[in-house]
């Protein structure tokens, strides 16, 4: 990333803690008993002395560039540092009446510590800036070094505390603490020091006390929260780990000895430019106690030399010069702050600044405020028929005979239809993967091929797919994007790995087999002018043996024919036992138990080759692609056939991948509203999928509760392992989507995964709404947070207890299913057409065996002809032609009244719930309170059926559906029943901002 001098406001250290959430991982700041003490000011002036540590940068001299908050820069590159001992430097700086400073670092050439595109907020006093994080002690006091005194078990006056750092993933740990009687340290409290792998620790006097509250933190807002609580720590040395406080504990690192090891050198450094990015990947390196990032430096162009830290081993360079040679080398960085020499250099030359639009940027609101629109963007909306392709099937599936091409809907049809969208209160919008595909039945976009590139059969002159997420943006829509890292195509993945199968063009094939034309390259589109095909395969087969084959008995007769009775030859049909695949990219093996291990590890289908996602190509290919699309601005992730990649791959790999991403190129808020939200296919029941908790979709929303081999592949096989024979009775619980009783508490994220999920209990019970609620709610302890669980009554794969036909229960039971996915936990997802029973009882999906018009995938374009403008969520100003008359169906006017009582009602949107004291067959109460914004939103939900709320606060309560008032004095609220399809949301008027809303919109069919 280039170095950029960023002006930003500064930021005093506050007294207090605020709640902060850093790339999810662990949320609410510690629960202190008394408020910090202010920090004391100066006699005349304050000043900040402000330690760098050296080890991870080695620069021959060091400059602090700084800005008193309130006041000037100092002029490039800064003030000079000074050495202050082993591996720091320091500066002493008089800030004048300023409480702070606002900070980077150089090495006085031109080589800048990037911080992630930030730049640091320090405070006064002693600071120290290690390997991004901001602490306040003095490294150099006493001794040169960071000091620790002895543990002394014996002294009753002294606390030696150990602190785990496995579950954090933390850097640099500060201990903030208060001896009991005593006064809490200044925020963030003081340093900790590395002990030995995993564990650091710190030794406190305690003065006259033999206890003290304590709770930590990485300096830089992000704390360990103990679920709301601060650790009770006594004197003599006590471990902490896992939120657990062990009193008169044996010594963790007795047995270790220090980590002096510096990792390997990254190997296989390979550098390739796209336009003015660049995309670099390694090799990981080794290291005897684990890598921890590595740190990638560029030189070329005018803006000089820049240092990046990277947590994967691929990096994408953007916004480069134009026509530029850069160079990269790259240096491993292990926990101990162990540097490895630099690779070998890998270079590479931009070519022209694209003409395309500037990338946009994601909206980075909380996603449950949006409710979600599905669609098929091939079959949605036609604005370009000139992109239009049936492929090799058109005829075969009867497609022809309607004129119906699969690839007939694209973005510049979306585009025009986001109105109508917007107009039913829908505020993302969920499409099917953009990225090239190659199959003879692709419009799906499931079969993907090239990963960079998107499939021009969905673009067209100004409707790019940078101009629909710019056009969604502008409306206040987001754009999620279906995403595949399981598989490719099974002609391989353009850029990483494609084969060539067996073919002749004789009397009997020639048909099948295109002419090869060396000049032509497919993108699904261009028609080759020799075949006249858009589908063109010349490229995909070789009569002659290819260099490197590994397919045994090339060419070789079978005794198989073709339907038309044409003789079969060995390695002309791709699959997973034909030997075509190499090992190092793609699994060989088909899956055998769908609740096994295999599942993870083999092809799903011969249209689905696996990849090996534990192998390092094919997570460089991944992450440099998706990281194309982040840069593009989208605002989440739908994770298809997630539950085939193991949980390890996506904790260690992926999801940290797409956060470092958008953290790097957005921002920490952004990183963490980016929706990420995985398909996770238990087709069961039960609470966890067959008793296995590896196939359970909650199982997703959890990091790893311990340490595995470095090796993704080992590591993958021990996680498997481990967490069956734990069983469902041993995984973790949690009560984000929980009310205590009446009151809203701050959830604990700091285990989640960064993956959040299908809800696939509730999809599968939705044939009935009692029961995908009962469901529903008997999993929600097992989710890290149920808040954020995506909910759907059918989709493109399935409707309810798997069905394959389009859900068809009826208008009443629609309504009724909606009114529960609106006001309940999660957030609600419809299925493109959904809202006028759009082919109801239609087989969803049969290949190319019969027509698309007769599928749940069909054609929707024609009940949205005509002009539709949208004035507001859930509300149009005007509309003409069919789209007039989709829009006036009962099911639409219901959801766009839901959405507007839900967009009113933040409880119903992000609110914890509980059935606590409520009678009623799907009745609930929830709340969402927001210290930061002032808000506190109560409300009493009954869907369909009566409910009697008792132990409740008193208070005015007003329905949203009626307007009804009903003044509780009694802490009791009666509702009768409202009827199927109907609703009650009563919500507690609590005057300001919030005050109830009182009636919602207009009476309809059901919500009257």
């Amino acid at each position: 990333m280039r170095r950029t001098l960023f002006r930003l406001l500064g930021r005093p250290l506050a007294a207090t803690c605020a709640a902060t959430v850093v790339l999810g991982l662990l949320t609410s700041a510690p629960r202190t008993t008394e408020p910090d003490p202010a920090v004391p000011a100066a006699a005349s002036e304050s000043t900040a002395t402000v330690f760098y540590y050296t080890k991870t940068r080695n620069w021959s001299s060091y400059a602090l560039h700084y800005a008193p908050d309130g006041g000037p820069w100092t002029t490039v590159p800064g003030v000079a540092m000074q050495a202050a001992c082993t591996d720091w430097v320091k500066r002493t700086v008089s800030l004048g009446s300023a409480s702070g400073l606002t900070a980077t670092f150089n090495d006085t050439a031109g080589v800048w510590d990037n911080n992630a595109g930030k730049n640091y907020a320090l405070g006064t006093g002693d600071i120290t800036v290690k390997d991004g994080v901001v602490a306040h002690s003095d490294p150099c006091d006493g001794s040169g070094s960071d000091p620790e005194p002895s543990p002394q078990p014996d002294d009753p006056h002294t606390a030696s505390v150990y602190y785990s750092t496995a579950m954090v993933g933390w850097s640099t740990t500060n201990l903030h603490y208060r001896p009991a009687g005593g006064s809490w340290t200044t925020v963030p409290g003081v340093g900790m020091e590395a002990a030995c792998t995993g564990w650091v620790r710190k030794s406190v006097d305690l003065g006259a006390a033999t206890t003290m509250l304590a709770t930590f933190n990485n300096g830089n807002g992000v704390w360990d929260n103990n679920n709301g609580a601060d650790y009770t720590v006594p004197a003599g040395l006590t471990t902490v780990k896992d939120n657990k406080v062990t009193a008169a504990a044996t010594d963790p690192c007795a047995a270790e000895t220090p980590d002096t090891q510096a990792p390997t050198a990254p190997s296989k450094v390979s550098a390739s430019a796209d336009g003015v990015s660049v995309v670099l990947t390694w090799d990981p390196s080794t290291d005897d106690r684990g890598v921890t990032k590595y740190q990638v430096t560029r030189t070329g162009g005018t803006k000089g030399t820049a240092v990046s830290d990277v947590g994967s081993t691929v990096y994408s360079d953007t916004g480069l010069e134009a026509r530029t040679a850069y160079s990269y080398t790259v240096r491993a960085v292990d926990a101990a702050g162990n540097v490895s020499s630099a690779s070998a250099a890998a270079s590479a030359t931009t070519g022209e600044k694209p003409t395309a639009p500037a990338p946009g940027k994601p909206l980075g609101t909380d996603p449950r405020k949006d409710p979600i629109y599905f669609v098929l963007t091939a079959r949605f909306n036609d604005g370009d028929s000139a992109n239009n392709r049936g492929g090799s099937q058109h005829t075969k599936s009867g497609n022809a005979a309607d004129d119906d091409p699969m690839f007939r809907g694209d973005f510049k049809g979306l585009v025009e239809k986001l109105d109508y969208i917007k107009g039913l209160g829908m505020s993302a919008v969920w499409i099917t993967p953009v990225v090239l595909n190659r199959s003879d039945y692709d419009y799906h976009g499931y079969h993907g091929y090239d990963f960079y590139e998107v499939d021009s059969r969905l673009e067209s002159a100004g409707a790019s797919y940078q101009d629909l997420i710019d056009a969604a943006h502008a409306k206040g829509m987001k754009i999620y994007q279906d995403v595949v890292y399981n598989h490719s195509s099974r002609w391989g993945a353009k850029g990483l790995f494609t084969h060539k199968v067996y073919g002749v063009r004789d009397a009997q094939w020639s048909w099948y087999y295109d002419e090869k034309n060396e000049g032509f390259e497919y993108d699904g589109l261009t028609v080759e002018p020799k075949s006249g095909k858009s589908y063109y395969n010349g490229d995909l087969w070789s009569t002659a043996e290819p260099s490197g084959n590994t397919c045994v008995n090339w060419g070789t007769p079978t005794r198989s024919t073709s339907p038309e009775g044409y003789r079969i030859y060995n390695c002309q049909w791709p699959s997973p036992t034909s030997g075509m695949f190499p090992k190092a990219y793609y699994h060989n093996c088909w899956i055998g138990n769908w609740e096994g291990e295999d599942s993870r590890s083999c092809w799903l289908h011969e249209d689905l080759a696996d990849f090996d996602t534990e192998s390092t190509p094919v997570q460089n290919y991944l992450i440099g692609a998706y990281d194309k699309y982040i840069d593009m601005g989208v605002d989440g992730f739908r994770v298809d056939t997630a539950v085939h990649v193991p949980r390890t791959t996506w904790n260690r790999r992926f999801l940290p991948a797409i956060q470092e991403r958008v953290t790097q190129r957005f921002g920490a808020e952004a990183a963490k509203n980016f929706f990420v939200f995985g398909e996770v296919a238990a087709f069961v029941n039960d609470k966890w999928n067959r008793g296995s908790v590896n196939h359970s979709a909650q199982f997703y929303t959890w990091k790893e509760r311990k340490e595995y081999s470095a090796d993704d592949e080992k590591a993958a096989l021990e996680m498997y392992d481990y967490e069956q024979q734990q069983g469902t009775g041993s995984q973790p619980t949690s009560t984000n989507a929980f009310l205590d009783g009446n009151a809203y508490h701050s959830p604990d994220h700091s285990r989640f995964s960064g993956m959040n999920v299908i809800d696939m209990r509730m999809h599968m019970n939705f044939g009935d709404a009692g029961n995908a609620y009962n469901n529903g709610r008997d999993s929600d302890d097992s989710y890290n947070d149920a808040t954020y669980n995506v909910v759907y009554v059918d989709s493109h794969d399935y409707g309810p207890n798997k069905s394959s036909e389009r859900y068809a229960g009826g208008t009443d039971a629609w309504a009724e299913n909606m009114s529960l996915m609106w006001t309940f936990r999660g957030i609600p997802t419809l299925y493109y057409g959904s809202e006028i029973e759009f082919q109801a009882g239609k087989k969803i999906d049969c290949g190319p065996t019969c027509p698309l018009a007769t599928t749940g995938r069909a054609y929707y374009g024609a009940h949205l002809a005509g002009d539709v403008k949208a004035s507001d969520f859930g509300t149009v100003a005007s509309a003409s032609g069919a789209v007039a008359d989709t829009l006036a169906k009962p099911l639409v006017k219901h959801v766009q009244r839901l959405n507007q009582i839900r967009r009113a009602v933040p409880a119903l949107q992000m609110g914890q719930y509980s059935t606590q004291g409520i009678t009623g067959s799907m009745a609930y109460k929830r709340r969402y309170t927001d210290a930061a914004s002032g808000t506190d939103s109560f409300a009493l939900v009954t869907v369909s059926g009566g409910a009697t709320y008792t132990g409740i606060p008193n208070g005015t309560y007003k329905d949203a559906v009626t307007g009804a008032a009903q003044v509780v004095t009694g802490g009791t609220l009666a509702v009768p029943a409202p009827g199927k399809g109907n609703l009650r949301v009563y919500v507690l008027d609590l005057g300001g901002r919030n005050a109830a809303p009182g009636r919602i919109g207009s009476a309809g069919a059901y919500l009257k």
